[in-house]
């Protein structure tokens, strides 16, 4: 038995990957303790894991913050910025205290600070990536929040994407200022890139994500371990569909899913009410998840009802269509249920995932200042008709189903260990 550390910082769509991978790993006999924001205290704790208090400790339920940090052109700045830059001290000091006794510690995107913990301490790290822009490759570039536009540009060469991506690079660059400081105190080097090309530990990174959205590139490092999605889904404290909604599934035809994750359900504007209006205009059944800091939207029937909350993993397998955000988290349990999707892309990783769903022929794509009710029907309208969504949706569902991600990512740990 080893102790291991999961460090995590961000929305749900961070966490859960890090919670499935602790369960196996506790399943397989480790000390597995979770490294997170203490707003995840009392969920991380019903699972049974350990819990450990990671800096900085903010609070998704506070919509100004989340509209900010959502938004495509200054939510980078936001996050990267003005959040995990400004002051790396605070989340270095916690995660030191939590690796205490632990043989390896496992870090999530922006835990900004692991390097630094990995060389003062001289635990064994791995770090790991949820989603493909993660990788800015020139052979499969992404789709960056403010310019959806640039999908149309893939068809350029490398040599162009790897220009664009070094000038964004270097736009971030500008905030280092205070992580400099911060490994200068330290007496570590402070030309150090803890957002691109030095994120990566050199002896293991794992791909939490399917290749059906993204495959290993020319320009990925040689040490990653692609695992697929690796799901949890609240098994253990919301594992059960409302009796509600289990009876409305079972009585009718495969409803449309209207959903905005676990971040952007604090920002939803006028989505769930023009969504309403959408279903009526198809005349068909519909479950929305408004979220728990939400009222209900207007217009709820008896054929159109709404929850707080239902678990992914139980309700997108019985829907006609998913119509969501494109997070990562969504996206991956969407993909799996192997149902066609309409996505409504934030920011951060969202448009570029869903731009790779649309280009396996799962999805369509709506931006945000489109949605309303007759242009998010009429497409609704397209991809639940139209058998080649329905059908491409199953076969990909299959293959997410079958890559067993969870158990790649623990096996990989295991062997660095």
């Amino acid at each position: 038995m080893a102790k291991l550390v999961l460090a995590t910082f961000g929305s749900l769509g961070d966490l859960h990957p890090k919670i499935a991978i602790g369960i196996e790993l506790q399943k397989r006999g480790h000390d597995v303790t979770i490294a997170a924001m203490e707003y995840y205290r009392e969920k991380i704790g019903l699972t049974g894991l350990g819990f450990a208090p990671m800096a900085p400790h903010l609070d998704p339920d506070d919509r100004h913050m989340v509209k900010d940090m959502m938004d495509p052109r200054k939510g980078t700045e936001e996050i990267l910025g003005k959040i995990l830059l400004s002051d790396p001290r605070p989340m270095f000091d916690d995660l030191m205290k939590a690796i205490e006794g632990a043989e390896m510690m496992v870090t999530g995107e922006v835990v900004i600070v692991a390097r630094s913990v990995a060389e003062r301490s001289g635990i064994k790290w791995a770090s790991s990536s949820v989603a493909p822009i993660s990788f800015m490759s020139a052979y499969d570039p992404p789709v960056p929040p403010p310019a959806p536009w640039f999908e149309h540009l893939r068809f350029l060469p490398t040599g162009f994407h790897r220009f664009i991506f070094n000038i964004a690079k270097d736009q971030v660059r500008k905030w280092y200022g205070p992580y400099r400081k911060f490994r200068e105190e330290l007496g570590l080097d402070p030309d150090h890139d803890p957002i691109f090309d030095g994120k990566y530990s050199a002896d293991l990174h794992l791909a939490i994500f399917s290749k059906v959205i993204g495959e290993p590139q020319p320009d990925w490092p040689t040490h990653v371990v692609q695992t697929g999605f690796c799901f949890y889904d609240g098994q253990n404290d919301h594992g059960t569909l409302p009796d509600h909604l289990k009876a409305f599934l079972d009585t009718g035809e495969p409803p449309i899913v209207f959903t905005l994750g676990s971040a952007a359900v604090m920002d939803p504007g006028e989505f769930f009410n023009e969504s309403v209006k959408a279903a009526h205009l198809l005349n068909r059944r519909a479950v929305l998840l408004y979220g728990m800091f939400n009222e209900p939207p207007e217009g709820l029937t008896n054929d159109i009802v709404g929850f707080d909350y239902a678990p992914f993993s139980l309700l997108f397998p019985k829907a006609a269509c998913v119509v969501h955000q494109g997070g990562v988290g969504t996206t991956g349990q969407a993909l799996r249920a192997g149902v066609p999707q309409l996505i409504m892309p934030y920011g951060h990783d969202q448009p570029d995932n869903a731009a790779r769903c649309r280009r396996i022929r799962v999805a369509e794509i709506i931006a945000r200042g489109d949605y309303s009710a007759g242009p998010a029907a009429d497409l609704i309208k397209r991809l639940i008709t139209e058998p080649s969504y329905a059908r491409k949706a199953s076969d990909i569902g299959q293959t997410v189903s079958n890559e067993n991600g969870t158990v790649k990512a623990c096996d990989a740990i295991e062997a660095l260990l």
